[in-house]
């Protein structure tokens, strides 16, 4: 599986955020895009998950089957789409029968250290334990291609080693990982890309 943009383009509200971008990303590979405020870091993020139209260029998965890149994705945006009126594990339970998982939801609060707050109300949780929670969902319901914007915001120490531990899980799985950081995220020999580069 590869996944390739050639000279993509992306405008948002008639202001173009860049253009010519390309770059190849296959099988345990992972790709940091880098760059100031605004660059459209989280942009090319949304596009790639079918979120954003693309307005130029060709972007497609080699060996991806019929399935979108969005249906083969998780995009871990900015907000994390947490439902307060529910428990942690109504939570997942909800987003692994909408991304079509088994409904399998202990497995992945353990694997963020969540499992002993599955029954807790989701309204009152931290924000780095919402970002966990969020985090589950790329453990419950597999998919190859993770789109992960500033996934390590808000975190503590211990849940971003956490969150390292798994990506490279992922990676060596035959992932690949395009994540949107300003700061390193623990993949070792992950290539990067840098936007708003003059």
């Amino acid at each position: 599986m590869r996944l390739v943009a050639e000279n993509i383009a992306c405008v948002r509200g008639g202001r173009p955020v860049f253009a010519g971008l390309s770059f190849s990303l296959g099988e345990k590979e992972a790709l940091v895009v880098t760059g100031p405020n605004g660059a459209g870091k989280s942009s090319l993020l949304r596009l790639i998950a079918g979120l954003v139209r693309l307005t130029g260029g060709l972007l497609r998965l080699d060996g991806g089957g019929d399935a979108t890149i969005g249906e083969q994705a998780h995009y871990l945006g900015h907000l994390d789409a947490v439902k307060t009126a529910l428990t942690v594990r109504e939570n997942l339970r909800f987003w692994t029968r909408y991304l079509g998982g088994k409904d399998e939801t202990a497995d992945a609060l353990a694997a963020v250290g969540l499992d002993h707050l599955a029954d807790l109300p989701a309204s009152y949780l931290s924000a780095g334990q919402k970002r966990r929670l969020s985090i589950a969902r790329l453990v419950a319901v597999p998919r190859p291609i993770w789109l992960l914007d500033e996934p390590t915001s808000a975190l503590d120490a211990h849940a971003q080693v956490t969150l390292a531990q798994l990506m490279r899980a992922h990676l060596g799985g035959g992932g690949l990982i395009v994540a949107a950081s300003h700061g390193p995220l623990g993949i070792d020999q992950a290539r990067e890309l840098e936007l708003g580069r003059p």
